[in-house]
């Protein structure tokens, strides 16, 4: 059998996410796959990248954070396809996941993944789910 947990404690899981990556972390989003795990090397090129507010996920409710702030990139880094994202403090990957357009079920929304050097880059959605309900 599955474990499963109470709200309260998917709850203060899911807090103890931005507890631990600490305040402003760097959100890169790059072009190509996502490498295996947060410990392997970033492949592709950074197309965008964000410094991210200094609380930047809501509190944890009903088993889930969202976006906090604004998540923007006003002048992108380079121009390609937008693959994965990378959520990293100082040289240290802490969150990976695919990235796509509004509807197309990525980990993280933008506004386009197709992206123009300059151009600015909006993040619409990212939601962490805490499992075990």
């Amino acid at each position: 059998m599955a474990f499963q947990f109470s709200t309260a404690t998917r709850n203060a899981a899911l807090d103890q996410i931005e507890t631990t990556i600490s305040t402003s972390p760097t959100l890169e989003i790059r072009s190509g796959s996502v490498p295996a795990n947060c410990a392997a090397a970033s492949t592709g090129t950074v197309l965008a990248t964000i410094t991210l507010p200094s609380d930047w996920l809501t509190a944890a409710s009903g088993g889930s954070k969202t976006i906090s702030g604004t998540w923007q990139d006003a002048s992108a880094d380079a121009t390609g396809t937008a693959g994965y994202f990378r959520i990293s403090q100082g040289a240290t990957c802490h969150i990976q996941g695919t990235v796509t357009a509004t509807g197309g079920g990525g980990d993280m929304t933008l506004n386009s993944v197709s992206i123009t050097a300059a151009q600015q880059v909006n993040i619409t959605e990212f939601t962490i789910t805490a499992g075990g309900a």
